[in-house]
C-alpha cells in the first residue's frame, strides 16, 4: 500500500521530514511504567483516565507554547492526568527527545513518545513507557515495528482510524489501541469515528480515545463509547493547563 496516498499536504509534510530523520545513539532497554495500570488506577480513584499531550505547536493549532515542558507536565499531573503524551518530532511540533527525557525523569505516570516512526533504528532515539505506532504509516511494516518496539521493553499504542486499519492493528498483535478521531486526508475531527470502531475492538485490548476530546461531555461521550483512555492535547495545552486537565477528568 501507499501509505502517503490522499495524505492532507501539512501530513504529507511530517512524514516526509520522519523518513529524513536519523536516529542518534544505540539500541535502546526499557522497563516501562505501565498505561493500562495507570489507566485503570485513574479509574478506581474516580477520574476519567486522560493522557495529556505535552504539545507546543501543531500544524492544526495557532501559536506555539514556550513554557518550560518540564512545569508543564507537573501542572497536568498535579490536574489529575494520569498519563503523559510528550511530542518529539521537532519541525512540525516544536517537540524532541531532549524534552521527553527531562519530562519522564521529572514525573512518575507512564509517558508516550508521540512521533512519527517509521523504521526501527528510530526507535532507539529516547527511553519512553510507551511509543506510537500509527498503522496507516506503517503499513506491512506494522508487526515488525510492534515487535521490535517490544523487543527494547516499549509498550506500543497502535494508531487506527477505520476498521480496516483497526482489523490490520489486531492481526499484528496490538493490545494497546488509539482511534484517531482526525481524518488525516482532510484533518477534519469527527468523534462519531471513534465510536464507528470502537464495538469491533477486542475486549482484552485497551482502547484510547484520540483526537477531538475537548469539553467534559465530550469525556462522557467517549467514555459511554467504550474508551478505557482519552488522549487530550489542544484542549489542556489551551490556558490554565492544571485547571483543564482537572476540568476533563473530573468530567
Amino acid at each position: 500500500m501507499d501509505e502517503s496516498d490522499g495524505l492532507a499536504p501539512a501530513v504529507q509534510s511530517i512524514l516526509d521530514a520522519a523518513r529524513e530523520r536519523e536516529p542518534a545513539g544505540g539500541r535502546v532497554s526499557v522497563s516501562p511504567r505501565l498505561l493500562p495500570d495507570a489507566l485503570a488506577a485513574a479509574e478506581a480513584d474516580g477520574r476519567a483516565p486522560t493522557i495529556a499531550e505535552v504539545k507546543p505547536t501543531s500544524p492544526t493549532t495557532e501559536g506555539e507554547r514556550e513554557d518550560d515542558p518540564v512545569a508543564l507536565a507537573e501542572q497536568m499531573v498535579a490536574g489529575g492526568a494520569a498519563a503523559l503524551s510528550v511530542l518529539t518530532e521537532p519541525e512540525h511540533f516544536g517537540g524532541s527527545p531532549a524534552n521527553l527525557r527531562e519530562i519522564r525523569d521529572a514525573v512518575d505516570v507512564p509517558v508516550l513518545r508521540k512521533d512519527f516512526l517509521l523504521r526501527e533504528a528510530q526507535l532507539d532515539a529516547v527511553e519512553a513507557d510507551v511509543v506510537l505506532l500509527i498503522a496507516r504509516f506503517l503499513g506491512d511494516d506494522l508487526e515488525p515495528m510492534l515487535d521490535a518496539a517490544r523487543e527494547r521493553g516499549f509498550q506500543a499504542l497502535v494508531e487506527v482510524h477505520d476498521r480496516t486499519e483497526l482489523d490490520r492493528a489486531v492481526e499484528a498483535g496490538a493490545d494497546v489501541i488509539g482511534v484517531n478521531n482526525r481524518d488525516l486526508a482532510k484533518l477534519e475531527v469527527d468523534l462519531s469515528t471513534f465510536e464507528d470502531v470502537a464495538p469491533h475492538v477486542p475486549e482484552d485490548v485497551t482502547l484510547i480515545a484520540e483526537s477531538g476530546v475537548s469539553t467534559p461531555a465530550d469525556v462522557r461521550r467517549m467514555r459511554a463509547a467504550g474508551a478505557d483512555g482519552l488522549l487530550v492535547g489542544s484542549a489542556i495545552m489551551d490556558g490554565d493547563v492544571t485547571e483543564n486537565t482537572r476540568t476533563l477528568v473530573n468530567a
